[in-house]
């Protein structure tokens, strides 16, 4: 070997190791589970493509999820919305005390169990829920971009049925009012 030739102590063997400069190989720990690494990135992706999106409304990520339930519920108790939107009670409080700041949700003593708080929608927010609207219709649209009529159909169909099986395997299902696997 000349004197300008590197010396390797340990040869890497393609067929062993991914190539640091090929970003489409799954790192060694996800090989085991392609799909599973894959949901992450897309979920991710769209966390962080709907962040955006909620952003320009005034609202964090998951507030959104606050206000579609209090649309469509009217008002609730305040341990009843977390139990339906499946956060963490002090996360549920602070995206309340965010969004009663603005003006968009109000919070009030229940008159039939004066220990539980009542929450609902103002009607300040029925702006907001237009402009909630647009954004998750623009939000399908980038997330779907490129996919046909047929296809949208299929993975919405597949989705439904992973959801199923973490569900299943979680032992617990968040409320879903969304058509179940098989409807």
């Amino acid at each position: 070997m000349s004197a300008t030739s590197p010396v390797r102590a340990d040869p890497v063997r393609t067929d062993e190791r991914p190539n640091a400069a090929c970003p489409d190989e799954l790192p060694i720990a996800a090989r085991g589970g392609p799909v599973s690494h894959a949901i992450s990135r897309v979920a991710r992706l769209h966390r962080i493509a709907a962040g955006k999106l909620l952003k320009r409304l005034g609202l964090y990520p998951g507030q959104e999820f606050v206000m579609m339930r209090l649309w469509d519920a009217g008002p609730v108790r305040q341990s009843e919305l977390i139990k339906a939107v499946d956060l963490d009670p002090s996360t549920v409080t602070k995206m309340l005390q965010r969004l009663e700041q603005t003006g968009h949700v109000r919070r009030c003593q229940d008159p039939d169990d004066r220990r539980a708080v009542l929450v609902e929608a103002t009607d300040n927010s029925c702006a907001l829920l237009a402009d909630v609207t647009d954004a998750w219709g623009d939000l399908e649209a980038y997330t779907l971009a490129g996919l046909d009529a047929d296809e949208r159909r299929e993975l919405t169909r597949l989705l439904a049925k992973v959801e199923e099986n973490l569900c299943t395997a979680a032992e617990e299902c968040p409320d879903r009012r969304d058509a179940q696997p098989g409807d």
